[in-house]
């Protein structure tokens, strides 16, 4: 497993939508496509993330017009990783900053995301003793950062 990286888990098609679609588009669009997330483009540049969760927290509880720009909700700047990123280190981002996708990026081209259910499929393949092997590989590199 160590030697696997974001480019052999990432999906490659991600659903995007532009800066300026309402916050409604945006939400019949991950509806549509069954996702839980898009990424929102700007000039031809992933410069946001929008998930269900932003959608209970930024504009249902909140009351924010449907007719909102998705810009305006977005979660903003864009945490990304390069196709090249080892999976172990994407975890560990995704740990560290408490999120579950994140897109890939390459020579500032979106090109794929990887999420926490990519990894814990990951992490599943194989036999018996070789998932113990994997998850003890993983309570052992969380150790040092619980305490």
């Amino acid at each position: 497993m160590d030697n696997f990286s974001a480019k052999d888990i990432m999906k490659n098609q991600v659903v995007t939508v532009d800066a300026a679609i309402s916050v409604m588009d945006t939400a019949k669009i991950m509806d549509d496509a069954g996702i839980g997330c898009v990424v929102v483009i700007e000039n031809n540049i992933a410069v946001g993330i929008v998930t269900e969760r932003d959608f209970v927290k930024r504009v249902v509880s909140r009351g924010i017009p449907l007719t909102t720009p998705i810009k305006k909700i977005m979660s903003s700047p864009l945490i990304v990783v390069n196709p090249e990123e080892n999976i172990w280190e994407v975890a560990e981002l995704m740990k560290q900053r408490r999120i579950h996708k994140v897109p890939v990026v390459h020579q500032d081209l979106l090109v794929g995301i990887v999420t926490a259910t990519d990894l814990t499929k990951l992490c599943s393949i194989g036999s018996d003793s070789e998932m113990r092997r994997i998850t003890d590989q993983i309570l052992l590199r969380m150790k040092p950062a619980d305490k």
